[in-house]
């Protein structure tokens, strides 16, 4: 378990930085501690009654509308306006889908890689797919429908029936996909 002697994420990151990542997930008890690190400038280790000062950029992301949030109750707004110090909106994956070639063959470059395939590209037609879906789980989706594509495919491209069934518009789902896994295994 955790001991008084072992120092937490705030103060391993002291004089450094820390990403808070879906910080609209974070539970109310966990608002309020987070809210007094922000405010306060320190930190108490679990067991612990020591406080001991951190000085930390605090970069935070949320998939979320904090402010709809604060207002539904859900979030609180001392803490909203604590982090909410520069907001930077990054659009969403259906916003910029200009974006979603090169994000693909980077995907499928990391992943070709990992697995071992020769897959040289992504098919016309599959590329038309990616770039006609609305991506509501935005990048991660899309990493995670490449990973998939290229566990499946068995040609040197990517083609659509590697596609889950949602991304390819008007199909059906395939069962008859043949899963080609490297000797090793993948990966999880």
């Amino acid at each position: 378990g955790a001991t008084q002697t072992k120092a937490g994420l705030f103060e391993v990151a002291d004089g450094g930085t820390i990403f808070l990542d879906e910080i609209g997930e974070t539970s109310p008890a966990m608002q309020i501690k987070l809210l007094r690190v922000l405010q306060e400038r320190t930190i108490r280790r679990v067991g612990g009654t020591e406080e001991i000062p951190v000085d930390v950029r605090v970069i935070t992301a949320t998939n979320q509308d904090l402010e709809q949030m604060v207002g539904e109750k859900q979030f609180r707004e001392d803490l909203y306006y604590r982090i909410n110090v520069i907001a930077i909106r990054m659009p969403a994956l259906r916003e910029k889908r200009e974006d979603i070639p090169a994000l693909a063959e980077h995907f499928l470059d990391k992943y070709r890689e990992r697995v071992g395939k020769p897959i040289g590209g992504i098919s016309a037609t599959a590329l038309e797919c990616l770039e006609s879906y609305d991506w509501p789980g935005n990048v991660r989706q899309l990493e995670n429908v490449i990973e998939r594509a290229v566990a499946l495919e068995a040609t040197d491209e990517i083609q659509p029936e590697s596609l889950p069934a949602e991304v390819r518009p008007g199909d059906a789902p395939r069962g008859d996909v043949e899963i080609l896994l490297p000797g090793e295994g993948l990966d999880l």
